[in-house]
């Protein structure tokens, strides 16, 4: 008995899931399996650990290892302080426009941290906008974008909605009698929030932090644009970029990566292992919110103003950059102009195209996979489909820089059939490391769709005549075409600021697309302005994609799908 017969299956789900395990396999776990042999084995193939001896034997690639914990340590704490605060306020007290405040918290995960880097330097470097003004009011000068401290303060900015998000979420989800039984036996202020409230959002906040690490950890492009080297990301670059595939450091760095990612992660794990966070009315009432008096609201309002215009300094910087004839030493612009917007289409507009290519071939190819191992995971019964799920979304834990040494290691020497072409300097590899890196967006937006399609829909085509083929493209397909959309969108706008796998795989300026052209500008003080005007651009699509994902989302919630598949079905028997 063959596999078909065993489980059930039509030859269609079998081969569907045979071709989306070749294209992980090609493409994911080939290429990260490369990466580790390498890392472990001398020029004759046999197994060592002198690589690793050599990289912590060498002063550099020790002051690399230590401070990017340094960095990803500081940066989680400082997101922390920002976040914590932010979350516990605006679900704690009575605020007005508090949803806005949380939304604006979240607005600076739109921006790459590398696009917003070097208006950061104009507004708080030493000769920016801020300590000008301290040096002139006060006499000080804050040394915030000098050195590791820039890329702690950038990153901070960066990522601490992570921790916001996950945190606003436990906080809500606390039972409200919990609360109130403390405050009643003594329990206020700060003592309340130490003892009962934070210890039961403990979960939100150890999984935010623990991302906010992982991203610091491995981000290049941020390091990269403020000159800080010295850190593991950078140096794995420079070590593939200048000394080539062959140089062992660049793969053990890339293994000291991951390993830490997954490390953070266990870590995360294990902090909340053997604890109970549950409460004891499921959808009981939330946490009592109370009303602040007068000089209380004057206090949190300022001090809501004074974060939310901290974190969103980045983007009010590249806005003024973008825009700016002359921006230096000088709390503002001397002059505005249009020309670097000018300059950017004149000049970028091949970048553009890319980008709009790269993006949009490689959110295909994941709507499709996405698609495919969705109803392999909850419409079929073969066996080990949840290994395509596990894989697929292990991409979200492998570093893009990883992800593209793993690449070219892999594909040398490969041409591309009837062209003649490697396929490591083709744009293919550029577009195929995006499919891969964002497979998982598109993966949990079409799972999430097909979760809300009652299997019952699909029986009754198929009690109409209609074959496995025809029941998904006439009745599962558009019902799931909001979630595949949003899915498409979601995966299109994250793979359009890639910096990581892009800076490590373009080979010439003609296959750049526009996140590598912000990262060029970037590079002389003369191309700042029309790289903050492509950063701006960027920043744009990805806030309407954001918009646009949004609105399929509620749009697919909100429609009758019932109602929609039963007009279907009539259509389907009389076909």
């Amino acid at each position: 008995m063959n596999l078909s017969q065993r489980y059930g299956l039509s030859k269609g789900p079998v081969a569907a899931a045979l071709l989306v395990l070749v294209f992980l396999a090609l493409f994911l776990i080939v290429p990260v399996a490369t990466v580790f042999y390498t890392a472990f084995v001398n020029s004759d193939g046999s197994l060592t650990f002198g690589h690793f001896m050599a990289f912590f034997n060498q002063p550099l690639m020790q002051e690399a290892f230590f401070n990017s914990l340094y960095v990803a340590g500081w940066s989680s704490l400082i997101a922390s302080l920002i976040a914590v605060p932010l979350a516990y306020f605006t679900v704690r007290f009575e605020f007005r426009g508090a949803l806005i405040i949380q939304t604006l918290g979240i607005l600076p995960l739109i921006m790459p941290p590398f696009v917003g880097a070097v208006a950061m330097q104009l507004i708080f470097g030493r000769s920016g906008s801020v300590n000008l003004l301290l040096g002139e009011w006060f006499g000080i000068n804050l040394p915030l974008m000098e050195g590791l401290n820039s890329v702690i303060f950038v990153e901070s900015l960066h990522y601490f909605p992570f921790i916001l998000m996950n945190l606003v979420v436990s906080l809500r989800a606390i039972d409200g009698s919990m609360e109130e039984a403390a405050f009643n036996l003594g329990s206020r202020g700060f003592r309340l929030f130490r003892r009962i409230i934070f210890p039961l959002a403990l979960p939100g906040y150890v999984a935010g932090t623990s991302l906010v690490f992982i991203k610091v950890f491995d981000d290049l492009g941020t390091p990269l644009v403020l000159g800080a080297t010295n850190m593991l990301a950078p140096q794995a670059y420079l070590r593939i970029t200048q000394v080539g595939l062959e140089d062992p450091l660049g793969y053990v760095i890339s293994v000291i990566i991951i390993a830490f990612s997954i490390a953070a992660l266990w870590l995360s794990a294990r902090v909340l292992k053997g604890k109970d966070y549950s409460t004891l009315q499921k959808g009981g009432g939330s946490i009592q919110k109370r009303k602040l008096g007068k000089g209380e609201s004057v206090l949190a309002y300022s001090w809501i103003f004074l974060v939310l215009l901290l974190v969103l300094s980045p983007h009010i910087g590249v806005l003024l950059l973008s825009f700016a004839s002359v921006w230096s030493f000088a709390p503002l612009p001397d002059g505005y102009t249009l020309a670097h917007y000018n300059a950017v289409f004149e000049d970028s507009s091949g970048m553009i195209a890319n980008t709009l290519l790269y993006c949009g071939l490689a959110a295909g190819i994941d709507v499709i996979l996405g698609t495919a191992i969705a109803y392999l995971l909850l419409r079929t019964r073969l066996p080990a489909r949840h290994w395509l799920d596990w894989f697929a979304s292990a991409a979200l834990a492998i570093p893009g820089i990883v992800l593209a040494i793993g690449l070219l290691r892999t594909f040398r020497g490969v041409e591309i059939p009837f062209t003649g072409e490697m396929l490591t300097s083709s744009w293919i590899l550029i577009m195929i490391a995006y499919s891969v890196r964002r497979l998982p967006y598109a993966l949990r937006s079409c799972v999430a769709a097909l979760q809300q399609i009652n299997v019952s829909l699909e029986e009754a085509a198929q009690s109409m005549g209609a074959n496995r083929w025809r029941t998904i493209k006439r009745v599962v397909v558009p019902l799931m075409v909001g979630g595949m959309l949003a899915g498409f969108v979601t995966s299109f706008i994250t793979a359009a600021v890639e910096l990581s796998a892009t800076i490590m795989l373009v080979t010439r300026e003609s296959q750049a697309p526009m996140s590598y052209g912000i990262y060029l500008y970037m590079q002389s003080p003369s191309g700042r302005g029309p790289g903050a005007a492509l950063g701006v651009l960027a920043v744009l699509a990805v806030a309407i994609g954001t918009y646009a994902s949004h609105l399929l989302i509620e749009r697919t919630t909100a429609r009758q799908r019932p109602a929609h598949a039963e007009s279907e079905l009539p259509e389907l028997k009389t076909s």
